[in-house]
C-alpha cells in the first residue's frame, strides 16, 4: 500500500464486522490512524484478554455496536445509519477445531452471516466498496506442494474449512446476480474477497491457535505441547495480512469499473511457508529459552499437512508485496508479548508503533 493509497481512506466512512476480534481490531486502529472514521460492529470480544480490550480500541471508534451479523435487521440498521464508503467483512468463527464441536453454527455464522452482510449492502441502495474475507482454507486441499491459485477448487474436509469455502461461493452468486462487475456504474457496488493464510502477531488469545499456546506456555515456564510438528502453513504477520486487506479497499474505493471486484489470496512470499515446528523453534530463539514436546496423536481431528497460497495475482495486479519474513513476523510477536507482560497498560503504544513499522 503506498503513500497515495493511504491517503484514500482520509475522511471514508468504513462500516468493519469483527472489529473485537484479533484482525479486526488491529485493523480499526489502522483504519483510524490512516483517518477513516470507523463504524465497528462484533459481539463482545471473544477472549479475556483480548487486543481489543488492552489496546483501548473502542476509543478510536466512531460507533461500536455489540450484536450478532445473525441478527439481519438490526444489521442492516446499522449499516445504513453508518452510510459507508468501505464495508470490510472480518465477523466470522474462526477456529478449526470449535468447526468440529460446533459445525452447524459454523456454517451459519460463516455462510449466513456473510449473506446477512452482503444483504445489508444490497439495502442501503447506493454505491460502495465491500471487501469479504474468508480463509485460506476455502480451497480443497489436495496437499499438493504448490500454491493454490484464486481460480482452483474451493471447499474443505472440515466443516470449518467447508464454510469458507460455502461463504466464497455465497460472495461469488451474489457477485454475478446483484453486483455484476461489467455493470459498476449502474449498481455503484464493487465487491471483491480476500482469502488469507495463518496470521500470527502480538494480542491473540484464541484457544488452540499455535502462537497463543506458545507464548502462554513460556509465560507460565512450561514446555509448549505441539500437536502436528511437521504441518506445513503460510505463516504472516497479522499487519501484513492487513495491508493486503487494506491494498483491496483501496483499490476498490478508488476504482470506477470491476477490475479488482474478484477473489484474492493474501500470505507471505515463496519460502516463507514453514512447518510447526520450525515456527515454535524460532520463536523459542527470539524469546530467548524454552522447549517443546510433541503431543501429536494418529488420532487427533483431522487438519490439512499443507497449505500454500500462491500470491501472484495480488503481486502483480494489486503491486502489493509482503514486508516482513516470518522470522521478523516472529520477532515482532515476540516483542508485543513481552511488552505486555512488562506493561500492559502501554500496549497501545506499541500496536501503533508496530503498524508504523
Amino acid at each position: 500500500m503506498d503513500f497515495a493509497e493511504q491517503r484514500i481512506f482520509e475522511g471514508k466512512r468504513v462500516f468493519l464486522t469483527g472489529h473485537t476480534g484479533f484482525k479486526g481490531s488491529w485493523l480499526a486502529l489502522w483504519l483510524h490512524s490512516l483517518g477513516a472514521e470507523v463504524t465497528g460492529y462484533a459481539l463482545d470480544p471473544p477472549t479475556d484478554p483480548n487486543h481489543f480490550t488492552v489496546a483501548d480500541v473502542a476509543s478510536v471508534l466512531q460507533t461500536h455496536h455489540v450484536a450478532d451479523i445473525r441478527d439481519e435487521s438490526r444489521l442492516t440498521a446499522a449499516m445504513q445509519q453508518a452510510e459507508p464508503d468501505l464495508v470490510m467483512h472480518l465477523a466470522a468463527q474462526t477456529v478449526v477445531r470449535t468447526g468440529y464441536q460446533i459445525p452447524r453454527e459454523t456454517y451459519d455464522i460463516n455462510v449466513m452471516g456473510t449473506i446477512g452482510v452482503l444483504d445489508a449492502i444490497r439495502s442501503l441502495n447506493r454505491p460502495c466498496a465491500a471487501l469479504m474475507v474468508t480463509s485460506d482454507k476455502c480451497y480443497e486441499n489436495l496437499e499438493q506442494v504448490w500454491g493454490y491459485r484464486e481460480q482452483d477448487a474451493l471447499g474443505e474436509h472440515d466443516p470449518y474449512g467447508g464454510s469458507k469455502g460455502a461463504a466464497e461461493i455465497a460472495i461469488r452468486s451474489y457477485r454475478h446476480s446483484f453486483f455484476d462487475p461489467s455493470r459498476v456504474a449502474e449498481h455503484g457496488v464493487r465487491l471483491a474477497s480476500a482469502r488469507a493464510g495463518n496470521v500470527i502477531g502480538g494480542g491473540d488469545w484464541t484457544k488452540h491457535a499455535l502462537i497463543v499456546d506458545v507464548f502462554q506456555a513460556l509465560a507460565a515456564g512450561q514446555s509448549i505441547e505441539i500437536r502436528s510438528p511437521r504441518a506445513l502453513r503460510p505463516w504472516q504477520h497479522v499487519l501484513q495480512c492487513l495491508s493486503g486487506y487494506l491494498t483491496i479497499g483501496a483499490k476498490l474505493l478508488q476504482s470506477n469499473d470491476g477490475e479488482y471486484c474478484s477473489g484474492w489470496n493474501i500470505g507471505p512470499m515463496p519460502g516463507n511457508e514453514l512447518p510447526v515446528q520450525k515456527v515454535v523453534e524460532h520463536f523459542i530463539e527470539c524469546w530467548g529459552y524454552g522447549e517443546f514436546v510433541d503431543v501429536s496423536d494418529p488420532n487427533q481431528l483431522a487438519e490439512a499437512n499443507i497449505l500454500r497460497l500462491c500470491i501472484d495475482k495480488a503481486i502483480w495486479k494489486l503491486g502489493w508485496l509482503p514486508r516482513w519474513s516470518t522470522c521478523e513476523s516472529l520477532a515482532k510477536t515476540v516483542q508485543w508479548y513481552r511488552a505486555y507482560l512488562q506493561n500492559p497498560h502501554c500496549i497501545r503504544d506499541v500496536s501503533l508503533s508496530q503498524i508504523v513499522d
